[in-house]
């Protein structure tokens, strides 16, 4: 039984299989083993083995942590030159389960080192981990190495697609990147699929020569946080983490004081309780499955942060966010929410759609999301670019909008932050707008 574990704010799923003894595989598990531990404890499973496809750039690999919690082996690419304990894989290598054989296939595109797990029942294959290789409606990116390596890689990934694509075409194929992975673009939500229905439909395996699977591919990559270029050598160390993670209460005068010696505020309540009152200067992210790649797209990861959470909110989701893309905890929190800030306290207005009328909007959604269609004469930059862009952008008042209202906050903190004033958020999105003013979209 192969149970997906799915990170929906990274957009990754990890994976589960029953090996049929009281033992477990896992594959591409994250250091947020929550969600793995609380279903392996559910079925009454030992992890025994851990096997990761590549060096991830998206999290940092929980293989370590499942070796040292369970006694786990870890299973990963030879070429990948880990310097922590684990079984060195190459191409053809097989791992025998106790009744499953794990069979490696090169398939480099997405990292150098990349490797899919066929898994396989005697002789018959029942699946395919295919990582960042081939992934449902597409294959993941190829320029996370430096630029100099992008087009080798990617001639890489041709080839690996197709030498997947002569699995039989009833595999199953367990992608690791999905819909809401800043590691691909999949064109649609669904996370597993076959060879047979990825060979009908993937656009990238209906390319029909080199070259035009290169501008297929390159051509549809967005961007990425910049701490994607930093975790793949934390995990090629291995990642660990030190004892429980404690973040402090603070008192105002405290969290003032280290404001003022250069730490950022992170305000992660919800838009609508932000927009009511927030700190001077605090950045507007708030606590959702999303907040790792926001916190890691826009916070330096040396820079020391204070968070204030709505006293409902899980601090330890917020911990966990942190700590599986390689960021600290925070220094401390605000000991009783915004309810005991005693000073001053400022406002980020919320517009409906109606409300907006002629004022100059500033659309911070991905490229993509854009292009599909936006409000006719929309400035647009998206929100990971907003910090380098702030200077650029328009003083006057302007209405910032996104999809829903989470990520224009969040641009709206950082313009505010930079001494705009007159800054308001829409609270909805474009479909919003279109209802509320019977108007088409540009």
């Amino acid at each position: 039984m192969i149970t997906p574990v799915v990170d929906d704010g990274l957009g990754n799923s990890a994976y589960l299989v029953d090996l049929g003894d009281g033992r477990a595989l896992a594959v591409d598990a994250s250091l947020d083993l929550r969600a793995l531990q609380a279903e392996a404890e559910r079925r009454r499973l030992t992890v025994s083995f851990a096997a990761d496809t590549h060096l991830h750039a998206d999290f940092l690999s929980g293989a370590v942590q499942l070796a040292d919690a369970d006694g786990a082996q870890v299973l990963a690419s030879r070429a990948g030159n880990r310097t922590f304990d684990h079984i060195g894989l190459s191409d053809g290598d097989e791992v025998d389960l106790g009744g499953l054989t794990l069979r490696t296939l090169a398939t480099p595109g997405h990292t150098g080192e990349h490797l899919a797990f066929e898994l396989l029942d005697g002789s018959d294959p029942l699946g395919v981990f295919t990582g960042g290789s081939l992934i449902v409606g597409g294959a993941a990116r190829t320029d996370l190495s430096g630029s100099g390596q992008t087009e080798a890689l990617s001639r890489a990934q041709y080839r690996s697609l197709r030498r997947l694509a002569e699995l039989p075409d009833a595999t199953p194929i367990w992608p690791t990147h999905g819909a809401g992975s800043f590691c691909s673009a999949p064109i649609g939500g669904d996370r597993t699929s076959t060879i047979g229905r990825e060979k009908a439909t993937n656009p990238l395996l209906a390319a029909p020569d080199e070259d035009a699977f290169v501008k297929e591919l390159l051509g549809g990559l967005g961007s990425f946080p910049p701490y994607f270029l930093r975790l793949p050598e934390e995990n090629r160390r291995g990642p660990t983490v030190d004892g429980e993670a404690h973040v402090p209460g603070l008192d105002p005068a405290r969290v003032a004081m280290l404001a003022q010696l250069g730490a950022v505020v992170i305000d992660v309540r919800p838009v609508r309780d932000f927009a009511a009152g927030h700190i001077p200067g605090a950045l507007s992210i708030h606590l959702r499955p999303q907040f790792a790649s926001w916190l890691g797209w826009l916070l330096d990861p040396l820079t020391p942060y204070v968070v204030i959470r709505d006293p409902k909110q899980d601090l330890a989701e917020l911990i966990w966010q942190a700590l599986k893309i390689g960021y600290d905890v925070p220094v401390g929190e605000l000991a009783g929410g915004m309810d005991s800030w005693d000073g001053s306290a400022t406002q980020t207005p919320l517009l409906t759609a109606s409300e907006i009328g002629d004022s100059r909007v500033l659309d911070v959604r991905q490229d993509n999301e854009f292009y599909d269609g936006h409000l006719p004469d929309a400035l647009h930059v998206e929100l990971g670019d907003v910090p380098d862009r702030v200077a650029d952008l328009p003083a006057e008042p302007v209405v910032v909008m996104c999809g829903h209202g989470e990520r224009a906050m969040t641009a709206a903190s950082l313009l505010r932050r930079a001494g705009h004033v007159g800054v308001r958020v829409l609270a909805g999105g474009v479909d919003d707008w279109v209802a509320a003013t019977g108007r088409s979209l540009a």
